[in-house]
């Protein structure tokens, strides 16, 4: 990996641990198009996110049917937003699990490290765009405004697109 995609990289991470809620979306064939929101656990090195999921929850059937997944952040007060497109796992390694667990996750899972139904959710991300805004709502507002009035188009923040996985 050269300076740039690991810049990239450590860029992808920062936004995602700071929006930290996703939504998470999936298919089903009966269904079509599901999204659910997700915590995410971690961020990798590889730039894989990991989340906590039950394995008798819905999204797990769906993965095991089809892993392609779309994961989305967003938030509105910082203006950064990211998209991933990547390819999901079932994960049931519980040194893994307990290395990310966090007490917040006894509302999902009473019973805390032994509860037989954790799973990990792994996502491994083919494709990344994110956005990030540079400046604070106001500059936001003004900015808009000023382009409206100019005719020129709006410009603000950072955008990226990473090939994490140019072989998918």
């Amino acid at each position: 990996m050269n300076t740039d995609e690991t810049n990239d990289l450590k860029k992808f991470s920062e936004l995602v641990n700071d929006i930290k809620v996703a939504t998470l979306v999936t298919y089903s064939q009966d269904e079509g198009m599901r999204g659910r929101p997700m915590s995410t656990a971690e961020v990798d090195e590889m730039g894989s996110l990991w989340f906590f999921t039950n394995e008798f929850s819905g999204k797990v059937d769906e993965i095991e049917k089809d892993n392609e997944v779309l994961v989305s952040y967003a938030s509105r007060s910082d203006n950064s937003y990211v998209i991933v497109r990547g390819r999901s796992a079932l994960v049931n390694d519980k040194d893994k699990i307990e290395a990310l667990w966090n007490p917040s996750l006894k509302v999902w899972f009473p019973d805390g490290l032994s509860d037989p139904s954790i799973l990990l959710l792994k996502v491994e991300p083919d494709e990344v765009e994110y956005w990030n805004g540079s400046s604070s709502k106001v500059v936001v507002a003004f900015k808009m405004l000023k382009a409206y009035l100019t005719g020129k188009e709006y410009e603000d923040g950072d955008y990226k697109k990473i090939n994490v996985n140019p072989d998918n």
